[in-house]
């Protein structure tokens, strides 16, 4: 075989190599545990979705991935698939929210409409609602 062949060949082999490694990296990830991380923002629901409401791109940049804790009004409480939990907290806007994703409603104090809260959350961005993965209970 020339050298040429050969060489290609390793360069394809340490790609895939590379590949199958970062690959199983990422899958074997482990998410943040959201009650012994700072935050890195915290600000009212209204606040966070005025934010994004004024200049989504700049709220987008500065939020999005950031660890925000958030203190609003329970909108409502919504079990949904595999025992998780979504919290809307209520804002100036009546057409959007935030919502916060809980990966479990084990442990969590019992909550309801009208309560004032403060969650901890991953941002994943704004769609008509600001919403916020792996919440945690605050206070």
């Amino acid at each position: 075989m020339k050298t040429s062949i050969k060489l290609a060949l390793f360069v394809v082999f340490f790609l895939a190599l590379a590949g199958i490694l970062v690959g199983l990296y990422l899958y074997n990830l482990e998410d943040k545990d959201l009650e012994k991380v700072t935050a890195d923002f915290t600000i009212t629901a209204s606040g966070l979705l005025k934010a994004f409401e004024e200049d989504e791109g700049a709220a987008s940049a500065r939020f999005t991935g950031k660890i925000i804790e958030v203190t609003g009004v329970i909108g409502s409480v919504k079990p949904v698939e595999n025992n998780r939990l979504n919290i809307t907290l209520r804002t100036e806007s009546d057409l959007s929210s935030v919502i916060c994703t809980f990966r479990s409603a084990e442990g969590l104090p019992q909550m309801k409409a009208g309560e004032t809260v403060t969650l901890r959350g991953e941002c994943s961005g704004y769609l008509m609602d600001v919403l916020l993965n792996n919440c945690v209970f605050v206070r």
